[in-house]
């Protein structure tokens, strides 16, 4: 016995406007509640400085250093494998650039520029950091290229 008149059965109906009222409330409440600061970690308010360049370059010491471990402090290669061996090394060119005066600055005091290889093993740049400690020297800098230079 069929007591419904017309087709019989109808096909169930999914109102999606209750959907689209949840979800715009979830985003909502997400563009809320998040951050939009790159430094959350650390809020920190970088130094500003109004300086002249300086009148004396200090005195340079660069040491190199390729991808098979090999050094060479200004541009003259040693045979330097530990860190105390290259302490020497660094203070020899420290004494050697300040008696040549080609460049005024404190022999006890120079800068120490590592120009390491992209492909240097990270114990040959950690030996020259601790060579450079072991020589006195504190002021380090490492030279890096940009990017458009290959």
């Amino acid at each position: 016995m069929n007591f419904r008149k017309g087709k019989g059965r109808e096909d169930p109906e999914i109102n999606l406007i209750p959907f689209i009222d949840v979800l715009l409330v979830i985003v909502i409440f997400l563009m809320v509640t998040t951050s939009y600061s790159k430094f959350t970690a650390l809020q920190i308010t970088l130094p500003t400085a109004d300086a002249d360049k300086a009148m004396v370059r200090p005195l340079e010491i660069n040491v190199a250093v390729n991808p098979q471990g090999q050094y060479a402090v200004n541009n003259v290669q040693v045979s330097s494998k530990d860190a105390a061996s290259l302490a020497l090394d660094l203070k020899n060119a420290a004494q050697a650039g300040s008696e040549s005066g080609q460049q005024k600055g404190n022999p006890s005091d120079p800068v120490v520029i590592i120009n390491a290889d992209a492909m240097a093993t990270h114990q040959t740049v950690i030996n020259v950091l601790e060579a450079a400690r072991l020589a006195g020297f504190d002021k380090i800098t490492f030279a890096a290229q940009t990017s458009g230079h290959k």
